[in-house]
């Protein structure tokens, strides 16, 4: 989740036209689609922004675009709401940006704009989506808290939806255990809910990220939870259910990380327990069953995650290393994925992971494909797509 350099926050992207993608998102029924039209055919967001009617509709705005735009443009004062955010301490991240974040960006509706209090960090690259029912049984609290612990002690950053009972949990718990969070809203920063988590998100901002997609102001109607929910599986390399109902909000967020091609882990419960009738529906269908959060860091490849972060901080020895660092991390990748994005020719980059191996730096787990590591022993797979 970061540009590949470390960094302790992220600032308010430096983007002459981030005031004006803020403005665009104000204005109700204008997303990414749209944006991307405006900018692609004006160039830059400023000037679609100043642009008369005539000239959006030539951008290929349809009536109900145009409405909209007419509706609200005028109320608007780009300036001031960028003001607005820096007063409630309120960062920005849009969607062109080298900062947005990575599995974010591969789902098919990603926002276009981020909202963000606290701070995203490179570590935040392993996260895990965590959560559950709002009416959580003593069972179901017991066994987030242990496999919460767990996960953040091995600096998996949790990521949930501040909501009541799992998802506090999880929030909790890995502040608790010294890890890090990132709570998704369904609402403007500025709005927290439910507002009895007000502590909690201030904790979250200390130790974590606040995040949503929508403006200031913005009230927590029901419409948009699911959106919420589609977020909250795309940032995350899985999904771990570990209380929830048949109809409960958390099957949302599992179907839709398995729409987004992320795993799905589900802890098993008694099957009279209609609070784990979702869980076990999920293992019946395909979920991973999760006894302990090994079972979560082994089916990821994730059982050396500290090792990678501190193989961020490692001074590369030339530059062919450090841009072919860049292109690694913890999910097998292939020479010829390697050498696309490194821009590097084969022969270099197979000479140098090869010196790179033998310092300890990278591991080959498979053929041709590499992760980083430094004296792994665990035995990652490759998945075959």
């Amino acid at each position: 989740m970061s540009s590949g350099r470390p960094c302790d926050r992220i600032k308010i992207a430096l983007n002459a036209d981030v005031k004006y993608w803020v403005a665009f998102n104000n204005i109700p029924g204008i997303g990414r689609v749209r944006l991307g039209q405006l900018e692609s055919y004006f160039g830059g967001l400023e000037q679609a922004w100043k642009a008369p009617a005539g000239e959006l509709k030539k951008a290929g705005l349809d009536a109900v675009a145009l409405r909209a735009i007419g509706q609200f443009r005028d109320s608007i004062d780009p300036e001031a709401e960028m003001a607005r955010l820096e007063h409630h301490g309120v960062q920005i991240i849009v969607c062109n940006d080298k900062i947005y974040p990575r599995r974010l960006k591969e789902i098919y509706d990603f926002p276009p704009v981020l909202y963000i209090r606290g701070s995203l960090k490179p570590e935040d690259e392993w996260c895990l989506a965590v959560v559950g029912t709002r009416r959580a049984t003593i069972y179901g609290r017991q066994v987030t808290e242990e496999i919460t612990a767990d996960l953040a002690r091995s600096k998996i950053t949790i990521v949930s939806g501040l909501a009541r009972g799992i998802d506090t949990v999880a929030h909790r718990t890995a502040l608790e255990a010294g890890g890090r969070t990132i709570a998704v809203f369904a609402s403007g920063l500025d709005i927290v809910y439910p507002a009895e988590n007000e502590k909690l998100a201030r904790d979250i901002m200390e130790n974590g990220a606040l995040l949503s997609e929508h403006p200031l102001g913005t009230r927590p109607r029901a419409e948009n939870f699911p959106r919420r929910n589609r977020i909250l599986s795309g940032l995350s390399l899985g999904v771990l259910v570990t209380e929830a109902g048949e109809d409960s909000g958390a099957m949302i967020t599992a179907h839709m990380a398995l729409e987004q091609n992320r795993e799905v882990f589900a802890i098993p419960g008694s099957i009279l327990s209609p609070a784990s009738g979702g869980t076990n529906r999920l293992i019946q269908e395909g979920a991973k069953l999760v006894r302990e959060h090994i079972d979560i860091l082994e089916e990821l490849n994730l059982m050396a995650v500290e090792r990678q972060i501190e193989m961020r901080e490692i001074l590369p020895e030339s530059e062919n290393e450090s841009v072919l660092l860049k292109q690694l991390s913890a999910e097998p990748s292939h020479i010829d994925e390697v050498c696309r994005k490194s821009g590097l020719p084969a022969a270099t980059v197979s000479g140098t992971l090869a010196m790179m191996e033998l310092k300890g730096l990278v591991k080959q787990v498979g053929t041709m494909n590499y992760v980083l590591a430094r004296e792994l022993r665990q035995e990652y797979r490759v998945r075959v797509e």
